[in-house]
Formats: structure tokens, sequence, C-alpha cells
């Protein structure tokens, strides 16, 4: 007697389902951050950085903590080194609103960024990009 003929089942899996529908879900919650939106830096300005734990360099610092910067506004030198710590679950940046002049790129959690403040004097606003009402300036003098 013939063998009938083996159906395979059109489509993925429901084990690929599954994977495909997670991959989509955890990206969605982390803020889709997987780069800094393809646009580079400036030389001038390209971030460091550092995982979790890591000594932070003299100079500025921003803690990023409750949704929110700490301190809100600060102040540094031209050309200060200034340092983003993400204290937060979930991926942050700090991008300048106005003159394009700092950009750390996507700071995931308990992760370090460092970057540099502008050379030319001013208050330069700030958000993250992700999370577009969290805000803040960096008074440069």
């Amino acid at each position: 007697m013939p063998r009938p003929p083996r159906h395979r089942p059109r489509g993925p899996g429901p084990v690929r389902l599954a994977v495909a529908v997670s991959a989509v879900f955890l990206a969605a919650l982390t803020g889709c951050s997987g780069g800094n939106g393809g646009t580079a830096p400036s030389r001038s300005h390209t971030p460091t950085t550092a995982g979790p734990g890591a000594a932070s360099p003299a100079g500025a610092r921003i803690t990023i903590k409750d949704f929110t910067f700490k301190p809100a506004a600060l102040t540094v030198r031209p050309g200060a080194r200034v340092t983003v710590v993400n204290q937060d679950s979930v991926t942050h940046d700090v991008t300048a609103t106005g003159p394009k002049a700092f950009r750390s790129g996507s700071i995931g959690p308990g992760r370090t960024v460092t970057f540099t403040a502008p050379a030319q004097p001013g208050r330069y606003r700030y958000i993250c990009t992700i999370h577009p009402y969290m805000k803040g300036s960096l008074t440069v003098r």
C-alpha cells in the first residue's frame, strides 16, 4: 500500500514564531536602541563607554535615575569631559536639541558614557530622544 504524501506546514513553526515575537517585544521594551539613530557624532564629541562599576574620569557628571537627569542643569568649562551614568533599567541618551553640539549615543542600563562638552560657551538644552519628556541643560562658560 503506498504511503500518503508528507505535508509540511507552511510558515514558521510555533517555536520560531514565539522567538520572533519575543525578539520584537524585547526590542520595543528596551527602547529599540540598537545604536545612535544612524547619525554618528562628530569626531570631537565621540562618546566612550564603560561597563557597570567603571571609574568615572575627572570632570562633570550627569546621573540618569527615575527617568530624570540629575542635576537637571550643569555648568562646565569649554571642552570638559562629561560623564553620564544610567542608573535606570532602560536605555537612555543625552542629545543636544538646539545646535547639535553633542550626542551621547545609546546608554544601556548600568552603563556609563563620556562625551566632550562644546568648546563654544553658551547654554545647551538636551533631551533623551528615546524619552523626550526627559530634559536638562548644559551651560558652558
